[in-house]
């Protein structure tokens, strides 16, 4: 199946510390890929070199095919990849539409347009109100962000996400702190999520990765030790050894 998104021989160095090394994975569509690993394992770095947050120290990036291992954050956002952050990062006391429609405007911007008002783009309010709709939320549409659980927060950043008409998206610890029915939602939205976009996970939840995932690799010390189907990643011993363990 051809990758939308490949990274090659991936490396990020500070000083003496290789928090990447030489990590090679490709995102193939309809499908989730995840990450795992324990703390300091390089899976948010992993994330920050693709989504442009980051340089690489050596390695490429291609998306597409092409490369864009040179590429801002924003050029590469505009391409079509998308991310989400281990932390909330929305607008609080805006609605859920505004937040979203901003998103959307990020696409689609139009500095010759400078004398309209910006909440009466058609195309990011249409825009907003598909993407509500995806993510469940459209019933909480007009309700500030700051008054959302924890959970619909979540929901909230991956619209926002969704919003920039990502064909990738780069998804950190979107389950993080969720109780079990917010975390069954977050899992319902990532499979509906799977058809149309190529999905790179990073998760500590387990039971979650093991339920969703397609393809799953492991990181130890910012180097992948397996990577495949989810049943041979579970019953690999360097696996087992490293991080899952005897429960698994």
């Amino acid at each position: 199946m051809t990758a939308v998104l490949q990274a090659q021989g991936l490396s990020r160095h500070f000083g003496a510390l290789r928090a990447i090394d030489n990590v090679s994975l490709s995102l193939a569509p309809d499908r989730i890929h995840a990450v795992i690993g324990t703390n300091g394992a390089g899976k948010s770095t992993l994330i920050h070199l693709l989504s442009g947050e980051l340089p690489p120290t050596a390695g490429h990036v291609r998306l597409h095919g092409r490369d864009i291992t040179g590429w801002s954050q924003p050029r590469r956002a505009q391409a079509g990849i998308g991310r989400s952050y281990q932390r909330n990062t929305i607008f609080l006391p805006l609605t859920v539409r505004e937040n979203c429609r901003l998103a959307a405007q990020a696409r689609t911007q139009r500095p010759w347009q400078f004398w309209q008002s910006a909440q009466g783009c058609r195309a990011s309010g249409e825009r907003a109100d598909e993407v509500m709709e995806r993510a469940g939320l459209t019933a909480v549409a007009d309700m500030t962000a700051a008054s959302l659980s924890h959970g619909q927060k979540r929901q909230l950043e991956v619209a926002m996400c969704l919003a920039t008409s990502p064909t990738v998206l780069l998804l950190d610890e979107p389950l993080a702190g969720m109780g079990a029915e917010e975390s069954e939602r977050m899992l319902e939205l990532l499979r509906r999520l799977r058809q149309g976009h190529a999905i790179l996970l990073v998760e500590h939840d387990m039971d979650a990765v093991f339920a969703v995932a397609d393809d799953i690799t492991v990181m130890v010390n910012g180097s992948p030790i397996a990577s495949g189907l989810p049943a041979d990643v579970r019953n690999n011993p360097d696996v087992q050894e490293a991080y899952l363990g005897s429960a698994h």
